[in-house]
């Protein structure tokens, strides 16, 4: 996966999240995206074409040891974030996880009157 095609499957997922939002808070350097507030996804915009994002913090070990391309965040707390780098071990479906499951733990710890979505019910099939 090259640079754009990672920070456009990014962006794009976010798009088809409740509540999510874009902003410019350090500038129009970087694009962050929150939900109600909270930072869940952000896009230096470089030309790096990185990617960082939330991760429980047992995913975050095991998926850098998977994947070639993903790398401890990127001047972020290395225990709670991740980056996506370009390059071929990515593909555009684990991006899209990637990015709704970084805004679920966002969403769970918000208070449940503030939730866009029941974080434990959100794009799973039902049984």
């Amino acid at each position: 996966m090259d640079a754009a095609e990672l920070i456009s499957t990014a962006a794009a997922r976010t798009e088809e999240l409740p509540g999510a939002a874009r902003e410019n808070p350090f500038g129009p350097e970087w694009d962050v995206y929150k939900v109600r507030g909270l930072v869940f996804l952000l896009i230096p915009l470089d030309g790096s074409g990185r990617v960082t994002l939330k991760s429980d913090p047992d995913d975050a070990v095991a998926l850098r040891e998977a994947f070639a391309d993903i790398i401890p965040g990127y001047h972020m707390n290395k225990k709670h974030w991740i980056t996506l780098t370009p390059g071929p071990s990515l593909d555009r479906d684990l991006v899209a996880e990637l990015v709704t499951e970084s805004y679920l733990l966002v969403v769970e710890k918000l208070p449940r009157a503030r939730r866009p979505v029941d974080p434990t019910t959100f794009g799973r099939s039902p049984n």
